[in-house]
């Protein structure tokens, strides 16, 4: 999702779930937030994010300029690539729980 109009994601290692959802970024923060059991941390600022371990966290990354869905629910780590797809994982099931359909890019399974 990087490019093409969008946020990109500010940790190092970085695994993308697409959600093809109307839905406002605070709002997808808040359910990333209920189905993680966490919380919106930096609420109100250019940079909020959702801790889901220890030196992993997710980011929503939404259309610009009118563009239409899919936005992007970018899982990000700072220790490790697979810290960041094992909570990716995680993430998706619990976002699938509730209804969306989640999807990594190009179609790839998560």
């Amino acid at each position: 999702m990087h490019g093409n109009g969008r946020d990109t994601a500010s940790g190092p290692f970085v695994v993308t779930l697409v959600v093809d959802l109307p839905i406002a970024k605070p709002d997808a923060l808040e359910v990333v937030a209920f189905v993680s059991d966490g919380s919106v941390e930096n609420a109100g600022t250019a940079y909020p994010r959702v801790g889901l371990g220890r030196g992993v966290w997710a980011e929503v990354q939404i259309p610009k300029f009118a563009d239409p869905p899919p936005l992007a629910v970018d899982v990000c780590s700072d220790v490790s690539w697979d810290a960041a797809a094992t909570e990716a994982a995680r993430l998706a099931d619990a976002l699938r729980r509730v209804g969306w359909t989640v999807r990594a890019p190009r179609g790839d399974e998560v």
